[in-house]
């Protein structure tokens, strides 16, 4: 197969990779097939042990649900008096991923920022469409922010993130936080993020099938599947881009790939945010596509991208 020369080549040797172990397209699959690929792939990444003070999987009580999530406390948490939070909300389109996909990515999160991390379960569709997700992460975000104290949690330095559909909630956290008078964040972290359902930029046009596992058709089964009606795309809980103001927002960093369908909306939202008077900054990572960000099995490029999540976060920590 020829695969396009912007592509990096430790890229290619993952697509190559993925071909011997016979990964299939999100799009050809059910959503229970699809979530187990999904986490078979991330479990038979052999890489090693980030070694952490503690880590706890409980669930917390929500209205008429439970929310499970995952705790990772740093090396040394015990001495350390109360961690700055980043509430963490994981990619796969609101239909896949889970705590164990994105654990390695958020485990090293927590230990090169120094601080406390809370990965997020939230409901996915189809069986839990919109809003389903968007009410978990905000109800994760208020519960552990009104709990600071009993989780060693410095309530002054709390940031929201994710990648891909997790970067979409966390856009959201943020828009519904300031607009509730709370939680207080201090940042956000958005890797490579779903801020348009919507689609139709010009990367999707130049990105939308043949750089990965993200083509615009799989765009299209993720979304029939996370919302409830076409009407939904235009809610701005759903495409932040919508949102009537981005002022009074945290902080921001916007990772993104240069080979990605989500590239373009990435940029305008930065460019929107930027017009609000938010501080933004952004990274692109040339050669890179979607989800490389947990790649770093086999490519170096995602060491470095969440070192520089890693940084950013501890500048916003002011650790």
């Amino acid at each position: 197969m020829t695969y396009d020369s912007r592509l990096h080549p430790q890229i290619v040797e993952v697509f190559e990779a993925m071909k011997a172990a016979n990964v299939q397209r999100v799009e050809s699959m059910t959503p229970e097939e699809a979530r187990l690929q999904h986490r078979r792939l991330s479990q038979a990444r052999v890489e090693p042990e980030i070694e952490l003070g503690k880590i706890e999987t409980f669930a917390i009580d929500a209205p008429g649900r439970r929310i499970p999530v995952r705790m990772y406390h740093p090396p040394g948490y015990e001495e350390a008096g109360p961690l700055p939070l980043l509430l963490y909300f994981h990619g796969g389109g609101h239909v896949i991923g889970d705590l164990d996909t994105h654990d390695r990515a958020v485990r090293n999160l927590c230990k090169l920022a120094n601080c406390v991390a809370i990965s997020v379960d939230y409901r996915k569709g189809p069986e839990n469409r919109f809003p389903g997700a968007v009410e978990d992460c905000f109800f994760a975000t208020e519960y552990f922010a009104e709990r600071a104290a009993r989780y060693g949690i410095d309530p002054a330095r709390i940031a929201v993130g994710g990648d891909s559909a997790g970067g979409n909630l966390a856009t959201v956290v943020a828009l519904m936080a300031r607009d509730a008078g709370g939680p207080a964040l201090c940042f956000q972290l958005l890797i490579y993020p779903v801020v348009d359902y919507a689609g139709g930029f010009p990367s999707y046009e130049s990105f939308g099938e043949g750089f990965g596992i993200l083509e615009t058709r799989t765009v299209d089964w993720f979304r029939e599947r996370y919302l409830r009606m076409p009407e939904d795309v235009t809610d701005w809980r759903v495409s932040p881009l919508h949102a009537s103001s981005h002022e009074g927002l945290p902080p921001a960093l916007i990772q993104l790939a240069e080979l990605d369908v989500l590239h373009d909306e990435g940029i305008i939202y930065a460019d929107r945010l930027k017009e609000a008077g938010v501080p933004v900054e952004v990274i692109r990572y040339e050669g890179q596509v979607h989800a490389f960000f947990t790649f770093t099995h086999m490519v170096d490029d995602a060491h470095r991208a969440q070192a520089d999540a890693a940084e950013a976060l501890k500048k916003h920590f002011a650790i």
